[in-house]
């Protein structure tokens, strides 16, 4: 009976926001229900049961984790947020309630191949075999590059990501391609974070990683060089799914006039939400920051 009365209740209050004239009145939709007036104005009038208010509570909260991380998360993530803030809250509760809400996050569009096989003689081994985790940081890195159109041409993203937090730890922005594009990149990550002796660097076998000076690079840091196949995106997977992240939270969703408005874009999102902010179901439902401070608060512990 409460679902012909939440209907009445729906109804005439649409149509009278709308001031909607040939409306059907209480009465006729009392008769058509087969309600009385009386148990309608009995249920409108009856304070919220504490099911009702709970969901409403919950219901407020998660609207304000989907706005607050930008609308891209999905149930699984809003619940693991709710769960870190003390909320009790079960995950298909949380699910239901998004879905009347009518909150969608983003979703991943297909991959697409964007690499040029630069000439690989010798042939670099695949050191990583799609294992994407790491014991350590510092030990195991994946870079890749990434393109950003904007309305003064396309923008190039190179980055540094660290197997063991998923955290970019080194990142260049170019409006070239050139190998000097990925090494800054390299360089940064080298500069402010701690790299293991004979850590590994995987990348696709794209013209700048297989280059003479990437080579150089990768002997000068005492790193290793590992190279995946071209075109099949598993081989670099963390790196791929940190585009299509990138991409589908951010890039596809903005319009940037300018380079110079999507590098600072860019960098905020890498900096202040992906590193700091948004929790990964990889990482225990932590942020790659979490993670390496528990790491090495744990070191200084021991």
């Amino acid at each position: 009976m409460s679902e012909k009365y939440e209907f009445i209740a729906a109804e005439y209050a649409h149509n009278s926001a709308d001031n909607v004239n040939d409306a059907p009145s209480l009465k006729q939709m009392f008769t058509w229900l087969g309600v009385s007036r009386s148990g309608y104005y009995d249920w409108r009038d009856r304070p919220p049961s504490a099911t009702t208010r709970r969901r409403e509570e919950l219901k407020l909260k998660i609207e304000a984790l989907f706005d607050h991380n930008d609308r891209t998360y999905g149930y699984r993530r809003i619940h693991a947020e709710l769960l870190r803030g003390g909320e009790q809250a079960g995950p298909e509760l949380v699910r239901d309630l998004m879905r009347e809400l009518g909150l969608v996050p983003c979703q991943p569009r297909p991959y697409k191949i964007t690499t040029i096989q630069g000439d690989d003689r010798p042939a670099t081994p695949d050191l990583v075999r799609r294992d994407f985790t790491a014991d350590a940081p510092g030990t195991k890195l994946v870079g890749d590059i990434t393109y950003i159109h904007t309305w003064e041409g396309w923008l190039y993203l190179a980055t540094v990501i660290d197997c063991f937090n998923k955290e970019v730890i080194g990142y260049a922005l170019a409006d070239h391609m050139r190998t000097e594009l990925v090494t800054d990149a390299l360089d940064m990550a080298a500069r402010n974070h701690d790299l293991a002796d004979r850590c590994i660097l995987h990348s696709d076998r794209g013209t700048q990683y297989t280059s003479t000076d990437f080579s150089a690079k990768i002997k000068q840091l005492g790193m290793r060089a590992s190279l995946g196949r071209t075109g099949i995106c598993y081989d670099n997977a963390l790196a791929e799914s940190f585009n299509s992240m990138l991409k589908v939270e951010r890039v596809y969703r903005t319009v940037y006039p300018t380079r110079k408005k999507a590098r600072e874009d860019v960098a905020n999102y890498i900096e202040l939400f992906y590193n700091r902010r948004r929790i990964h179901s990889g990482l225990g439902y932590r942020t790659p920051h979490e993670v390496r401070n528990e790491h090495l608060n744990g070191q200084l512990a021991a």
